[in-house]
């Protein structure tokens, strides 16, 4: 199952991804956590320390090498340059399981406090001025396109702030979508641009209430969250103590029944593969008409496979 937690900047949603992955790696559940976020905090907010190096290699880094593997032997797919973020996968390609024995997994994935954690980037001086970040998280869609995760399996992915979440087709990757807000009008008005955008294409989102301080501040996020609000933080001295670099214990026993809640919820979402390659291609024909088309010189409305069908079946075609 694929979580992403998205929010207003600083509402907490990287150190929400950081507990929940930590929260699903504790209990033995095979989980990776992607940072997809541009300020790329992830891997620090699951306790790499300031003078420790995150040395596997990011996904940008390699996205041409990940298209190749990718495609395989699809004939629909001709070169790496024939293929955009969007492109779905069909028969000849490879598909993914959750850290599998493949090259992907093998040169992008570190363990970081007992999580295998990928990350998509930072932005280098060659990409000021010329490039956005949605181009690099290009390679997040790919891999998320190409995965097949299992029951008990999960993806946690820190998404970038605010509604430039929804500035490509990766918001429709998830299982669940975790909105987390903070009980502020900055932080709701993000929740109801993220709550309308998602509504029009069938996303499913839950509202986390984070810095929580007392009860005005839930009765706040009640009455403009309403039944939206799955779940809430309190103010956490642990989380504040390890932003600081202290020890503190452990999570507050509230704010851990909030993570159970948050994996209860994931839990019960029905994997729709169907709906899943429904919304690859979508957006794929989108793209294509929108840019991609003219960028590869192709029509790459002819790499949609109308006979391939998404899921754990199609890993029979994994070469």
């Amino acid at each position: 199952m694929r979580a992403a937690f998205v929010g207003k900047g600083g509402s907490g949603k990287t150190t929400l991804s950081a507990l929940f992955s930590r929260h699903l790696a504790r209990s033995g559940a095979p989980v990776v956590a992607i940072d997809g976020d541009i300020n790329q905090h992830l891997a620090y907010a699951l306790g790499l320390a300031e003078d420790e190096l995150f040395t596997a290699l990011p996904l940008s880094a390699r996205t041409g090498e990940i298209k190749d593997y990718l495609r395989g032997a699809n004939p629909r797919i001709p070169s790496r340059d024939a293929m955009v973020k969007t492109t779905p996968p069909g028969r000849g390609s490879r598909l993914l399981r959750l850290l599998g024995d493949d090259e992907i997994h093998g040169h992008h994935v570190q363990e970081v406090r007992g999580v295998p954690l990928m990350v998509t980037g930072a932005f280098d001086d060659s990409d000021l001025g010329v490039a956005c970040y949605h181009s690099k998280l290009g390679a997040v869609e790919l891999y998320l396109n190409h995965l097949v995760d299992g029951p008990g399996e999960y993806v946690v992915v820190d998404m970038t702030a605010g509604a430039d979440a929804f500035a490509s087709g990766l918001f429709t990757r998830f299982d669940m979508t975790f909105l987390v807000v903070e009980p502020t009008r900055k932080s709701v008005t993000v929740y109801r641009q993220y709550r309308d955008h998602a509504a029009e294409f069938g996303v499913p989102i839950a509202v986390v209430g984070n810095k929580v301080t007392g009860e005005d501040d839930l009765l706040f996020l009640k009455e403009h969250i309403g039944d939206d609000l799955l779940a809430h933080c309190d103010q956490s001295p642990y989380v504040r103590a390890q932003e600081q670099g202290r020890g503190h214990g452990g999570l507050e026993p509230h704010n851990t029944r909030t993570l159970e809640v948050l994996r209860a919820a994931v839990d019960a979402r029905p994997k729709d593969w169907a709906a899943f390659q429904e919304h690859a291609v979508q957006f794929h024909l989108r793209n294509a008409a929108a840019w991609a088309d003219e960028a590869t010189g192709q029509d790459l409305a002819t790499q949609i496979d109308p006979g391939f069908r998404h899921g754990p079946a199609a890993l029979t075609t994994l070469r």
